[in-house]
């Protein structure tokens, strides 16, 4: 069963897709969005959910360092309520924190990426750190 791994931000959304054994994650794109306009790359996200035979997403949820929920985490739960609506797919959720800061350092350290290049990837990449984090935790879908 392959599973989705989405790191949603306000501009861009990570997309990361498991082997069909749910053991691996692998970066898929990036898609632009634009919260401000109502644009969430739905369209594309189902293309790339119809394509990959997806039967489950992880969305990764920006808790605070006391382990509190703000504002993004808000937005991750509320994409994930679109997603589930749309898509009829179950959802779960992953902590996401430092993902993002993890990626980063390993473009930096072992790839030795330039700051433009890491721009382009780094949601793509932290997606597929929160997805990693995911099936090592749960195996499979939660829910």
């Amino acid at each position: 069963m392959r599973v989705l791994g989405l790191d949603v931000g306000s501009r861009t959304v990570g997309v990361a897709v498991s082997d069909p054994m749910g053991w691996t994650a692998q970066g898929v794109e990036i898609i632009r969005i634009n919260e401000d306009e109502s644009e969430f790359g739905l369209e594309r996200l189902g293309e790339i959910i119809q394509a990959k035979q997806v039967k489950g997403v992880v969305l990764g949820l920006p808790k605070n360092m006391n382990n509190s929920e703000g504002p993004r985490a808000e937005a991750a739960r509320r994409y994930a309520k679109m997603v589930t609506e749309k898509f009829g797919l179950p959802t779960d959720f992953q902590d996401e924190r430092l993902t993002t800061v993890q990626a980063e350092r390993m473009l930096i350290e072992e790839a030795d990426v330039s700051r433009k290049k890491r721009k382009q990837v780094i949601d793509k990449i932290a997606a597929e750190f929160i997805l990693q984090n995911y099936l090592d935790a749960n195996g499979k879908l939660a829910k």
